[in-house]
């Protein structure tokens, strides 16, 4: 796990950010594991539209959100 290899420093930090943001109450808007997430259209890999609703009426979804850059 990336966290054992990080230093107490940076574990320290990040920790800070994290409590920070359960603090701020931000956890109340959280979507819960298996509730439907309200639809939305965004561009795909190369850069087409494709909605969330298009995407369930072809079977389930599975949503992944990634953090930070590439």
């Amino acid at each position: 796990m990336a966290k054992t290899r990080m230093p107490p420093k940076f574990r320290a930090i990040m920790q800070k950010g994290t409590d920070d943001l359960r603090a701020s109450g931000i956890m109340g808007g959280v979507g819960k594991v298996g509730a439907a997430a309200p639809d939305f259209t965004l561009p795909n890999a190369t850069g087409q539209p494709v909605s969330l609703a298009a995407l369930r009426a072809r079977g389930p979804v599975v949503l992944f959100f990634y953090r930070g850059r590439w």
